[in-house]
């Protein structure tokens, strides 16, 4: 074998591209929910409120929960989402691009950037009552969308610039997560917390015993997502938010793995002579005794080499990209382009100011802080990378889309008018972040490449 398609196939198995290209291929299908809710909410609101709004009970003999299908979505699937996003933040600060201050310093200050300015020129614009409540709608970054434009520069993109933007949004959504979990919940019902930081304790300890039996984190896990259901004292979904739950638990999976790296080969050579040095069955369909006994060996060594965070963070990927999120899109994405009864305005100064401080306070925090960080010496930008580029990857931060809908979501949940305008803001602001990133990507790469063979 070549040594190219050695560095191939290296390439194809590296679970940070595997990594990227769930995500870039969920963005297709994130694009083609996200023009049905909008065709489907215009065709016939009536219907799209109607259905997404209709209660769905899930009944026994421990609970009872009564939910419309929007917050079954909004409080049951993106738990699920959340904690997928607790299994890469966990991932990423023990072995990944987070994992040491050098590493992480270039892309935790422009993340920084990237919530700070949003947020101060979202409330530049002098918003009270309840329009003030969404000033964390434009500090949000979709990850799987801002992966799929960077996807369609192809080759061109440097591996440094994908990481660091993969780094960008991941931060970016523990400061999304931070922000709902403290601002955006109601007043609490502290003995149902009580119980699920109990519970919670119950699993951290048993990650710190190595304890790998998933259906432990399972069955623990479901009843701590339901006390934070049943958190808010004004009914379920009221108090802090389920998708805190979901990154809580994902926090207490066991990162390390039952079959260290340097026994893994060992193990599997052993299993494999085993195998091959019994004694063969009469009956060649039928594997003797022995022979199964090597089988278990090595299958147990292959499925436990891996930890299950990474495990579960593989499985789930497939999962929350082709499903999760298109449904989330679906149920969430249901703009009215048109006014209804009373003539309210659909571009207003709220859709204006989110959509501003998307674009524009993505790119100026997220350049400036980077450059910021540089020259204070914190951190070292990619060689062969301007700062025109870092514009470009600054903008495609911009598109907030899926964590701006959500945190929109919960700000004017009682609201819709609001939120209907809010919808517009993030499609408006979005859609001219992820144009402009990507022209500006396309200009200052192939510079950026002509530079590079000049000299």
């Amino acid at each position: 074998m070549s040594t190219k398609q050695k560095s191939n196939q290296r390439r194809l198995g590296d679970p940070f591209q595997q990594f990227i290209s769930f995500l870039s291929s969920g963005s297709v299908m994130l694009m083609v929910a996200t023009f049905v809710a909008i065709l489907w909410a215009n065709i016939d609101h009536h219907s799209y409120e109607h259905f997404w709004h209709s209660l769905f009970e899930v009944e026994s003999e421990l609970f009872d929960v009564k939910l419309g299908l929007q917050h079954w979505v909004n409080d049951g699937l993106m738990a699920i989402f959340f904690f997928v996003v607790g299994l890469e933040i966990k991932r990423e600060f023990l072995a990944g691009e987070l994992s040491s201050f050098k590493q992480a310093s270039l892309p935790i200050f422009a993340a920084i950037g990237g919530m700070v300015i949003p947020i101060v020129l979202y409330f530049s614009f002098g918003f009270d009552g309840h329009a003030a409540e969404g000033w964390g709608i434009p500090m949000a970054t979709d990850i799987a969308f801002s992966l799929g434009v960077l996807a369609m520069l192809g080759k061109r993109v440097p591996l440094a610039l994908k990481v660091f933007l993969t780094a960008l949004a991941i931060v970016d959504d523990l400061g999304a997560v931070l922000v709902i979990a403290v601002f955006y919940g109601g007043d609490l019902n502290w003995t149902y917390l009580l119980i699920a930081g109990i519970l919670l304790a119950v699993l951290v300890i048993a990650n710190l015993k190595n304890i790998q039996d998933l259906k432990l984190y399972t069955f623990l896990g479901f009843i701590i997502w339901y006390f934070f259901l049943m958190s808010g004292v004004d009914g379920p979904g009221s108090g802090i938010h389920c998708t805190i739950a979901g990154v809580l638990i994902a926090f207490t999976i066991p990162a390390r793995p039952k079959v260290k790296v340097d026994d893994f080969i060992d193990r599997i050579k052993n299993g494999v002579h085993r195998f091959s040095n019994t004694d063969r069955s009469n009956n060649y369909r039928v594997l003797t005794d022995e022979q199964l006994y090597a089988i278990n060996d090595v299958e147990y060594s292959v499925s436990k080499v891996q930890s299950p965070l990474q495990r579960l963070e593989h499985q789930f990927h497939g999962f929350i990209g082709l499903f999760v999120l298109p449904v989330f899109a679906l149920s969430n994405a249901g703009v009215s382009l048109y006014t209804h009864e009373g003539g309210e305005e659909i571009f207003t100064s709220l859709s204006l100011a989110i959509a501003f401080s998307l674009v524009f306070g993505k790119a100026i925090g997220i350049t400036f802080f980077s450059w910021l960080a540089v020259k204070l010496g914190f951190a070292v930008k990619p060689k062969r990378s301007s700062w025109m580029s870092f514009l470009g990857l600054a903008l495609l931060g911009g598109i907030g889309f899926t964590m701006s809908i959500f945190i929109a979501s919960l700000g004017f949940e009682e609201h819709p008018h609001l939120l209907n305008q809010a919808k517009i803001g993030i499609f408006v602001g979005s859609i001219i972040a992820g144009f402009a990133g990507y022209l500006i990507l396309k200009y200052s790469l192939k510079k950026d490449e002509d530079r590079a063979m000049a000299k």
